[in-house]
């Protein structure tokens, strides 16, 4: 059977195993860097339904592949038990990824969880999921009634071919937008909808996309296509910049920047000059934002990684499962933030792509 390794190793300046680490102080948790910890990404299953070919290409995730069991992945509770000391920490935003999250039984059952976290001064924890949207149209109304905020849907091309062509998949674009305005009618909007844009391949679906979305309340972003992980034939050719899709679709529909809603935020904002909507552009690539990310990414199995291209993990779920305290849990996550200098998006060259990096479909976008 073929599996792709994700890599566990602890990083040489990794701090010291839970049981020494130096109690957490309170106050601002920072990291070397001095950025807060403000996201928290869970990815809660690596398996999914499509196999894009820039995340999970067939040739490597095939039938033969073999997934974690069930038995590895953290239970919703311990899930849950990470994220409320996560909360005490700083974090104001939780994603869902995955993998496609929707695949995770009962998931309803988990945001339920999460939706009781309250930060340290009363509020409640903005509470967001992404999706591939396949399963959407039918769930929509359980995830809101269970107390999820919002969610982003991934949809790379609206003519069906294309679509088909960049999910390997069977699935009709139909189906995902149905997804998408099921969950605005039953409330989790504004959604998000998210294109990766690859260079001679669905580039010309950006202004189709764009017409398609104006007007619509929805708000499209387009991806920069990264190298994240290891299998999916990264080249910079590929890549079409941000402002290469601001410059194209300002020449039909003008553009004016909008400030971002918290240092960190991933998207550079953008709205139509005549008020018919917001789009976003992440540009991982050509401006790197790392000297303001504020992401942590828990993985299926409950390791934390500090970065999307991140090559090594911190192990948690032997604390969950071994008996730690919350207090133990807690002096561990600030010591591992307390000691992260990740920046690979300022650093890519060819020496960094060569890596061994984590795979999107397991730690989530």
């Amino acid at each position: 059977m073929s599996k792709v390794i994700y890599l566990t190793k602890q990083p040489s300046n990794a701090p010291d195993p839970a049981g020494t680490d130096a109690p957490f102080g309170g106050g601002p948790l920072l990291d070397l860097r001095r950025r807060p910890l403000h996201d928290l990404r869970i990815s809660v299953t690596d398996r999914c339904n499509f196999r894009c070919t820039y995340c999970m290409p067939r040739e490597v995730f095939g039938s033969d592949y073999e997934f974690m069991p069930h038995a590895s992945l953290l239970s919703f509770e311990e899930i849950a038990r990470v994220a409320g000391i996560a909360v005490g920490l700083g974090v104001r935003k939780i994603r869902l990824t995955g993998g496609e999250p929707l695949l995770r039984k009962h998931l309803e059952n988990l945001i339920a969880l999460l939706a009781r976290l309250r930060t340290p001064e009363g509020e409640p924890v903005d509470l967001t999921l992404t999706t591939n949207g396949t399963l959407l149209a039918k769930k929509a109304r359980a995830l809101k009634e269970a107390g999820l905020h919002r969610v982003t849907v991934s949809l790379d091309a609206l003519d069906d071919s294309m679509f088909e062509r960049m999910s390997d998949s069977n699935v009709s674009v139909a189906t995902v937008l149905e997804g998408i305005e099921e969950a605005a009618r039953v409330g989790l909007a504004p959604v998000k909808v998210n294109m990766v844009v690859r260079k001679g391949l669905n580039d010309g679906q950006i202004l189709p996309m764009a017409r398609h979305f104006r007007h619509s309340g929805h708000i499209l972003r387009f991806i920069e296509y990264m190298d994240v992980g290891s299998t999916n034939g990264w080249n910079l050719d590929e890549v079409l910049t941000g402002r290469q899709i601001l410059d194209l679709i300002g020449s039909e529909f003008p553009l004016e920047p909008v400030d971002a809603h918290y240092r960190g935020e991933v998207a550079e904002r953008w709205r139509y000059a005549d008020g018919s909507g917001e789009i976003g552009v992440i540009t991982s690539v050509s401006q790197p934002f790392c000297g303001d990310c504020s992401r942590a990414r828990l993985s299926p199995e409950g390791r934390i990684f500090l970065c999307l291209f991140a090559d090594a993990g911190h192990d948690l779920r032997s604390l969950l499962r071994g008996g730690a305290s919350d207090e133990q849990l807690r002096d561990r996550l600030a010591a591992i933030w307390h000691g992260r200098n990740d920046h690979y998006s300022e650093q890519r060259g060819h020496e960094t792509q060569r890596r061994d990096k984590v795979e999107m479909s397991y730690i989530g976008g």
